[in-house]
């Protein structure tokens, strides 16, 4: 392999070959590329881009450059789900349980958060005993049981991904839009999943700031996926406000019992059906949408998705006597902030919110950084309630020994508080030939 001339060729925006991609895949994922080099790639990369050919045959080299679980023959089509990222964002533990619960058949490895973004493992994982890591055998005896796992991702499934992001994430060059589709794409496609359903972020708190730049993301996960054989559909969601109510690993899932239970926050509750609902018309359980949503919303009326996510935790060793008895997050050291004056609820600060739930020690700023499960950040309040004056914004949960006091201001500046109702958008628009959503939904 010459790398300088693939270095040379992406600096230059000159078109890579399929052939020049894989070879250059296999090289960096065999250990024969010096990281100094890959991360001149990837940086010309975000300078000058990739075609949509070149981002394709990238993902399917990656997808390639370990073991891939496609082609099994299930008897059932397996679908999976993945977000872009966000903050507030439960989707996966309320979608998961609730798809599985109506019939289909739900397999997916997620990750662990980093900055603001909340990761699913590190959500599951404050469920006391709860196991992230099964083998491949488990994994989809699991699925064939009861309809569902979540696991950590496989260092065995595109490795070269594992090579490249560790690189991206120390040369900030984690927002490049070819990067990030191939990246994502590669995993999902080597997890074997037959139909995948992507909800890409959009806002202030999402990689994605604009929706110009969010639909193109997720048309070319879409394209990539299609080429490779698979049922794609792709919702891009606003991420400017919190999507839920709860940030932080043991509230959210809280959070997601509540929901599940019929409660919770309505953005959440809405996106979480939609969810839903496209997971289920993608596994051919449905016929349309307005079927699957039907179909979603009656499994959280009798009780069947909190049943299947009760079923689920205790699957993979998690403790399930406090579902529906307690919250899994203690109070242990708390702080109100009320509202300055009244009004409607115009915006809720989605950044400012997820970097005080990084200070109280929720998320990682670095990979190996440890997180305290059961602290983050409650919400009194949804987007464009009315709110009055010394009523709760928020609640601060704090380790033991910390002093909440002194992000209290930084709190109550994340909400903006008007005299005018306006309504916040939450789906902008899907993109899929089965399904449709109203435009600002």
């Amino acid at each position: 392999m010459d790398a300088l001339a693939m270095i040379r060729k992406a600096r230059l925006g000159e078109q890579a070959t399929a052939d020049e991609l894989k070879k250059w895949v296999q090289a960096c994922t065999a250990g024969e590329v010096p990281d100094y080099q890959m991360a001149a790639w990837l940086m010309a990369v975000y300078f000058q881009g990739l075609t949509k050919k070149e981002t394709t045959d990238l993902t399917l080299a990656m997808e390639h450059s370990g073991k891939t679980f496609a082609g099994r023959n299930l008897g059932y089509s397996l679908v999976d789900k993945h977000s872009t990222g966000g903050v507030a964002d439960t989707t996966t533990l309320i979608v998961a349980p609730l798809a599985a619960a109506c019939g289909a058949h739900l397999a997916k490895m997620s990750g662990r958060g980093l900055g603001f973004t909340g990761g699913t493992l590190d959500k599951l994982e404050s469920i006391p005993g709860f196991q992230v890591q099964l083998t491949e055998a488990d994994f989809i005896r699991q699925v064939d049981a009861i309809g569902l796992a979540v696991i950590g991702q496989s260092a065995e499934l595109a490795p070269a991904d594992g090579i490249f992001y560790a690189l991206r994430d120390v040369t900030e060059t984690v927002e490049s839009m070819p990067l990030i589709a191939s990246s994502v794409m590669s995993k999902k496609l080597a997890a074997g999943a037959d139909g995948i359903v992507l909800d890409v972020k959009c806002g202030t708190a999402a990689f994605m700031h604009n929706r110009k730049q969010a639909k193109a993301l997720a048309q070319l996960m879409v394209d990539i996926g299609e080429a490779a054989g698979r049922k794609m559909t792709a919702f891009v969601t606003d991420m400017n406000v919190p999507l839920g109510s709860a940030i932080g690993n043991s509230l959210e899932v809280d959070e997601a019992v509540e929901v599940l239970s019929g409660g919770g926050n309505q953005r959440l509750v809405t996106l979480s059906l939609h969810l839903t609902a496209a997971l289920l018309l993608t596994a051919g359980v449905v016929g349309t949408l307005a079927e699957g949503l039907t179909k979603a919303r009656q499994a959280i009326a009798d009780g069947a998705g909190l049943q299947k996510f009760t079923e689920w935790i205790a699957a993979q060793g998690g403790e399930t006597a406090w579902i529906g008895q307690e919250p899994l997050t203690k109070k242990v050291n708390t702080l109100t902030v009320n509202a300055p004056q009244a009004g409607y609820l115009a915006a809720i600060d989605a950044l400012a919110l997820a970097g005080v739930a990084l200070s109280l020690g929720a998320c990682r700023r670095a990979k190996g950084d440890r997180i305290n499960s059961q602290v983050g950040i409650r919400l009194c309040a949804e987007p464009g309630a009315y709110v009055e004056k010394n009523t709760p914004l928020a609640c601060l949960y704090g380790a033991k020994n910390t002093d909440l006091d002194q992000y209290a201001t930084r709190v109550e500046q994340a909400f903006t508080l008007q005299q005018e109702k306006i309504e916040l958008p939450l789906i902008y628009e899907v993109l899929s030939h089965d399904v449709t959503v109203e435009q600002g939904e």
